[in-house]
């Protein structure tokens, strides 16, 4: 596609999208609890959309198929199941969290009411660098994308989505991310709809024959084939299961997520809605993922990480001029949120809310540039989108249960946190126990927390070994020796009382 004409759609989307923003912002006076909460002014329909919206980032174009090409039908699945079990949790603990704290805004809030003040800044710190995480990892994605599309240096993409996204949320908050969420949910749930309709318009059985084909040509390289849909060995689960726990935990620090809860007009709309979100989220996610296996039945491409691209290189330009405009509205639905999200957990979590508006807002665009230096190294040294996710993904596996645990009555704050920390450590003695070999001296025992794929290699690309994607024992690693720390030390401080 020609690059002006791309750079024409991008603006045009992205004006589009500031002005909604913006004119959500000025129909009322802001104070800060409706900056960060917009408290009970949500139906079901537009919780639901706009947890789809927000949930569903660029990422949805790039890690799902990746996962395909590598994976079999489990690691498919369980990724498609990873991105609905959040919203389904939502629908559970968003009722109980916020009769407990009608005022409250993001996850933490809550945390210090059960587990105190250090565990809500540990909490907080979690969160903020998952989110940071993720936010960077969009802005890779963009820039990669419309590189691909378009021929777009990848710089511009991402300055224009960081500067009009943190524009109106800046100015805006919640209000302005919800009101946007609306129309990108809306925009990409039909151009998801209509794009996938086209790629299956071709020879179905073929696709389906490629789907149930592996790549050989890695066969020799690593010692096993992939990227057969009908793959159902056991390295396949393993690496499915591994992904729902890993992105379940990592969604219960997407503050974003806790926002909407509290924007709920009430029970009823969360629950709904979390639950038309679920439903949204994971037939997509699944035929994203089939798509990478049909590309990996085709042979081995180059770049596994972009493998639902190769299925559009050849299509017609009016084709490419969609996924620009659907590639727009993915990335401001996830980094507008990312941005306030950000923002209520730095005001709230670690400020304890003595952060002002106007700090908060300035505190949106102080979050730019590293995030925009990063997403372009990323973008330079072909990181894996997946892989980055993954380290954010382990994060929040080391802290979820001490933080679920809280709803048990007899859980001790100290040994929350105490849990917390543990589960990075258990990590460390995994990588102990099964050293990444890919690495020399002390590096091969804590390797797995950066990249905690079945062996990490290649400096951050993904290239499983022993017929995995994701490695499911440092997950469960993470969640063991965090659980285990915080009941065990529970016990142990509650007798000593």
């Amino acid at each position: 596609m020609d690059t002006n004409i791309a750079y024409g759609l991008m603006i045009a989307t992205l004006g589009f999208f500031g002005y909604v923003g913006y004119q959500a912002a000025t129909e009322k006076e802001l104070d800060t609890d409706e900056y960060l909460s917009a408290r009970g002014s949500q139906s079901w329909l537009r919780i639901g959309l706009s947890l789809f919206a927000s949930g569903m980032g660029l990422w949805l174009l790039f890690g799902p198929s990746e996962v395909g090409y590598y994976g079999g039908f489990w690691e498919v699945l369980g990724y498609a199941i990873s991105a609905s079990t959040p919203f389904l949790l939502l629908a559970y603990l968003g009722p109980k969290i916020r009769s407990i704290l009608p005022d409250g805004v993001t996850l933490a809030d809550y945390v210090r009411i059960r587990l105190g003040r250090p565990m809500q800044i540990y909490v907080g710190l979690i969160s903020i660098l998952y989110m940071f995480t993720f936010l960077f990892a969009e802005f890779t994605a963009i820039g990669r994308a419309m590189n691909i599309l378009s021929g777009m240096e990848p710089l511009y993409p991402i300055l224009l989505v960081a500067l009009v996204t943190a524009a109106y949320t800046s100015y805006g908050g919640l209000p302005a991310s919800l009101r946007t969420d609306r129309w990108q949910g809306w925009l990409a749930l039909w151009l998801l709809i209509a794009l996938l309709l086209i790629v299956f318009g071709g020879d179905v059985n073929t696709m389906m024959e490629q789907a149930k084909a592996h790549t050989p040509i890695h066969a020799e390289e690593w010692g096993w084939e992939h990227g057969s849909i009908s793959d159902l060995n056991k390295d396949s689960f393993e690496a499915g299961v591994a992904l729902i726990l890993a992105i379940t935990a990592a969604e219960m620090f997407s503050q974003g997520n806790w926002q909407r809860a509290h924007a709920a007009e009430n029970d009823e709309a969360l629950v709904k809605g979390a639950w038309f979100a679920a439903a949204l989220v994971f037939p997509l996610m699944f035929i994203m993922g089939f798509l990478g296996t049909v590309v990996a039945g085709q042979g081995a491409v180059e770049d596994p990480s972009a493998a639902f691209f190769y299925l559009i290189e050849d299509v017609h330009v009016f084709i490419i001029a969609l996924f620009v405009v659907l590639g727009v509205a993915l990335i401001c639905s996830s980094a507008d949120t990312l941005q306030n999200a950000i923002v209520a957990s730095i005001s709230r979590d670690l400020a304890d809310g003595k952060m002002g508006l106007k700090t908060a807002r300035i505190a949106t665009l102080a979050l730019l540039p590293l995030a925009i230096l990063l997403s372009l190294w990323g973008v330079e040294n072909g990181y894996s989108i997946f892989a980055i996710f993954l380290f954010a993904d382990l994060l929040a596996a080391a802290t979820v249960l001490p933080v679920l645990l809280s709803l048990w009555g007899r859980v001790d704050s100290r040994a929350a946190l105490v849990g917390a920390i543990s589960g990075l450590l258990s990590v460390i003695a995994y990588g102990v126990y099964e050293p990444a070999t890919s690495y020399d001296g002390i590096q091969q025992y804590v390797m797995y927390i950066i990249y905690p794929t079945m062996d990490p290699v290649n400096g951050g690309a993904i290239s499983p070994v022993d017929g995995g994607l994701t490695n499911l024992w440092v997950f469960v690693s993470a969640l063991l020796g965090s659980g285990l720390v915080t009941v065990l030390g529970s016990y142990a401080l509650h007798d000593e009382q």
